[in-house]
């Protein structure tokens, strides 16, 4: 499985088998350049111009924005509903928690998610290998929470996301508030990276990739 960042919340995942899966695609406002990306599959988590530009998007894919199981091709696909701030969505609405299983990788991408996730949600989350993470708070979860949210969760691998570039407009805080937290990084200096159940084994451990 490669899994690609294209900044903000927007990844492309990349199957064994070449099913191409993007998620949350913004446009031209948020500051990255918006990424010349053809996929199968686009999931989209809310509708904020940040995170639902499907017409952005190269190709015809199936767009996904619903909770409840999906099967992409050879990617089953779970979404789980929860919030995109800590009042029960009444400032910002909901956020849907996508959980994707690729090459027999357990994938999370938690959108933006605003608030430390309930028991019940934890649960429908099930097992997490590769955690997608908003770090970056104002909009989502900040580094304290994030902190907390990977450890309920328990991930192998965790990349951040949503976070304060040189590049984004928007006023969130950068990756290394939430480094403080969890402990040294890998930073990988490249926009992508290729994961393997042989990655999975061993202390857990953060990579932070550059935006495409």
């Amino acid at each position: 499985m490669k899994v690609k960042w294209l900044g903000h919340a927007c990844f492309l995942i990349t199957s064994s088998k070449e099913t191409r899966i993007l998620t949350d695609p913004f446009d031209e406002t948020v500051g990255y350049t918006v990424p010349a990306a053809e996929a199968d599959f686009v999931t989209v988590s809310h509708d904020h111009f940040d995170h639902s530009a499907t017409n952005l998007v190269q190709g015809h894919p199936r767009v996904i924005r619903d909770s409840g199981t999906h099967q992409l091709d050879d990617v089953a696909l779970r979404g789980i509903k929860t919030f995109h701030d800590n009042v029960q969505g009444a400032k910002r609405g909901g956020n849907i928690v996508f959980v994707l299983d690729v090459d027999g990788i357990r994938v999370c991408h938690l959108g933006d998610l605003g608030h430390i996730p309930t028991e019940e949600q934890i649960s429908a989350i099930g097992k997490v290998d590769v955690l997608l993470l908003p770090v970056g708070g104002t909009y989502t979860i900040d580094s304290s929470a994030a902190a907390q949210v990977t450890e309920l969760l328990a991930p192998k691998i965790v990349i951040p996301m949503h976070f304060k570039t040189q590049a984004l407009s928007f006023p969130l805080e950068p990756v290394d508030s939430y480094l403080k937290r969890v402990g040294a990084a890998i930073r990988t200096g490249e926009t992508s990276i290729e994961i393997t159940a042989q990655d999975l084994v061993g202390p857990r451990r953060t990579y932070v990739l550059e935006y495409a």
